[in-house]
């Protein structure tokens, strides 16, 4: 699912909570919730935009790996069986 912050966003919403505005007026302020706020907050405290932007792409290389690892996987099994039959 795609925010609809930018990382520069993220970054700067974060960024007022590290400069004393209560999590709840940034919550109201920004339309998102305490649950988004501390989620972004673990997922991304600490980092630069283009540090979380960079850690973004990298998970979803490492999805799209994982996926086709799966599927080829599959694939060996698949032919495995169809070999080990008797003909």
């Amino acid at each position: 699912m795609r925010s609809k912050f930018t990382y520069t966003q993220i970054h700067q919403i974060l960024k007022e909570a590290d400069l004393g505005t209560e999590v709840k007026e940034i919550c109201c302020k920004y339309g998102i919730s305490r649950n988004t706020f501390y989620n972004w907050k673990n997922k991304y405290g600490g980092l630069t935009p283009s540090d979380a932007r960079i850690k973004h792409d990298l998970e979803m290389e490492n999805r799209r790996l994982k996926r086709m690892v799966a599927e080829r996987d599959l694939e060996i099994e698949a032919m495995k069986e169809l070999l080990s039959k008797k003909w």
